[in-house]
């Protein structure tokens, strides 16, 4: 008797897809928060997500989603690799501090050195896929 064990895709299937972000050619390493504007923010980023940001305030890219999607605006402090969603349908992605009433998207996993040298010389585009 001859026993057939189907494991091939088992690796497969355990790998999550994930939402990734790429600021102009370098791909960034993002903690993504667990909620709903995240949620549509992935499906968004089925089809590729790109957005022109531009510097504003010398410490933050602000750019525009396209679409307006959930938000639950906290009254936040902001710190360097902070993304946030601001009025609904713009992402924020910061690399200095700003206090204001924002939903938290993320935290990307760069030191604010690297962070500076990324988004403080010039208007940027990020790209949302998923992976």
């Amino acid at each position: 008797m001859e026993t057939i064990t189907e494991y091939e895709n088992v690796t497969e299937q355990e790998d999550e897809i994930i939402m990734v972000m790429t600021i102009n050619d370098t791909k960034v390493d993002v903690t993504w928060e667990n909620n709903a504007s995240v949620a549509e923010l992935k499906e968004l980023a089925e089809d590729e997500l790109t957005i022109s940001m531009s510097m504003y305030g010398g410490f933050e890219q602000v750019g525009p989603i396209g679409k307006s999607i959930t938000r639950d605006d906290k009254q936040t402090t902001t710190s360097s690799g902070d993304i946030v969603l601001y009025s609904g349908n713009q992402l924020v992605v910061f690399y200095g501090s700003n206090s204001w009433a924002y939903t938290r998207l993320g935290k990307i996993n760069l030191n604010e050195k690297e962070l500076k040298n990324l988004l403080s010389n010039g208007d940027v585009t990020i790209t949302l896929s998923m992976e």
